[in-house]
């Protein structure tokens, strides 16, 4: 029992053996201790500052990230309609080429067409002029007293006459 009521002699000793500890501590070691836990106190203050520093970028780099993808996307979108502008004008531009050149070549052929046609009809022409002059001819050349002679006389002409010529 005697540990349960110490001796007031332990009391003082224990107590003398304290305050004497507290003072050493509190001369030696309690500034670096208490500088210790102040500097760490203000490392992990720094870092959660810091954290909350790169948080905040991140945050604002995200949302410039994202006005920079929604800017490529615009780009993108009007180079797409502009590359469509442009294939769909050059795809007119070539219809339109395409049909004057038809155009052309179907007033060409129509030209040569026409030539052709009134070379044909001129051949024709000369052809009856002189077939007329050839009739008149020999209608002249025989002299015949009678009108029904003379007119069958002019479809046997007719007849013999050909039409095609080599």
């Amino acid at each position: 029992m005697e540990l349960l009521t110490p001796d007031l002699g332990y009391f003082v000793w224990t107590l003398i053996a304290f305050l004497l500890v507290f003072f050493i501590l509190k001369k030696f070691a309690w500034k670096p201790i208490l500088s210790t836990l102040s500097d760490r106190e203000k490392n992990i203050a720094d870092s959660i500052a810091t954290a909350e520093r790169v948080k905040k970028e991140m945050a604002q780099l995200k949302s410039e990230n994202e006005a920079l993808m929604h800017k490529a996307r615009e780009e993108r979108a009007t180079m797409l309609k502009e590359a469509k502008e442009l294939s769909d004008k050059l795809v007119f531009e070539a219809r339109e080429q395409a049909k004057l050149q038809a155009n052309k070549i179907v007033a060409d052929a129509q030209i040569s067409i026409d030539q052709q046609k009134n070379a044909a009809m001129i051949e024709l022409k000369n052809s009856v002029g002189n077939m007329v002059v050839e009739v008149a001819e020999k209608v002249l050349r025989k002299e015949l007293s009678n009108k029904a002679e003379q007119e069958q006389y002019i479809r046997t002409l007719a007849s013999e006459i050909p039409l095609t010529r080599n």
